[in-house]
């Protein structure tokens, strides 16, 4: 396995990609979220490409327009599908033998994906996809998190203690308990714009979910937790940054390069 970096042409703009090879016939192309370069939080995407590609499969990351390496202007990942599109092209033309591509995106690229219905890829795996209208919004948990999270201190007996010793703070905990109770969000706009994306696309597709994290329980909020293609990561946070969690991640990419 070898890693090696190259540029492709995005409506005249320069940009940059990593590729690490292999021989497989599949491959995994990593959409990046928010305005992170294509090595991702604490160089966990590198990690997962060195990963993958040492089971025998190819993948490619790279910086969208104005981020990293890249030239152009950050217009954001409600605009992103050109960049997603000339990489794919990019990915196939370095590696030939390619027969299918997976598209693989955390928070705000999972949501480009599901925008532009996964077009040219052969299987999703999207990872708690962003719905909050405000691309920089620090917006409270959904109802749904936040009884979650109190059922969870009723389990504790320390937090019990806290509570009759006086520790906590009782007009806090009135405001949350309001919340909790309160009926669960509808759908954003956004929201309506992914899952009618996501129903254009015909190939196998994983949301994965990450159950500590605020962006996928919104997501979870306002989707049909009947859903079969949901998997969810007990004790998991945004990054899946522990072991656990990390393998967990690994695992689900594998198998839907496997086409599993």
């Amino acid at each position: 396995m070898s890693r090696r970096h190259l540029t492709f042409d995005c409506l005249g703009s320069t940009l940059a990609g990593s590729l690490d090879e292999a021989s497989g016939k599949s491959g995994l192309l990593i959409v990046t979220g928010g305005n992170e370069t294509r090595a991702g939080a604490f160089s966990n995407q590198a990690y997962l490409a060195a990963k993958i590609a040492a089971e025998g499969y190819p993948v490619m990351r790279f910086d969208r327009r104005g981020v990293g390496d890249s030239e152009g202007v950050n217009m954001g990942f409600r605009s992103s599908a050109e960049d997603i599109a000339a990489a794919l092209v990019a990915f196939r033309s370095h590696c030939p033998a390619l027969e299918r591509v997976v598209g693989f995106g955390n928070c705000d690229a999972a949501s480009a994906l599901m925008l532009c219905g996964g077009a040219g890829f052969d299987g999703l795996v999207l990872s708690n996809p962003w719905t909050y209208e405000d691309e920089h919004a620090d917006a409270p948990p959904p109802p749904a998190a936040i009884r979650a999270r109190y059922a969870a201190k009723l389990k504790n007996p320390r937090e019990w203690l806290r509570l009759v010793s006086g520790k906590v703070d009782l007009e806090k905990l009135a405001r949350g308990l309001a919340s909790a109770a309160a009926k669960p969000a509808a759908p954003t706009g956004l929201g309506e714009k992914m899952a009618a994306g996501l129903a254009q696309f015909g190939g196998p597709t994983r949301i994965l979910i990450a159950e500590r994290d605020r962006t996928g329980q919104a997501f979870l909020a306002s989707w049909d937790e009947r859903d079969t293609r949901l998997h969810r990561c007990r004790g998991a946070d945004h990054a899946y940054s522990d072991d656990t969690s990390r393998e967990w991640l690994l695992g689900h990419l594998l198998a839907a390069l496997a086409d599993e």
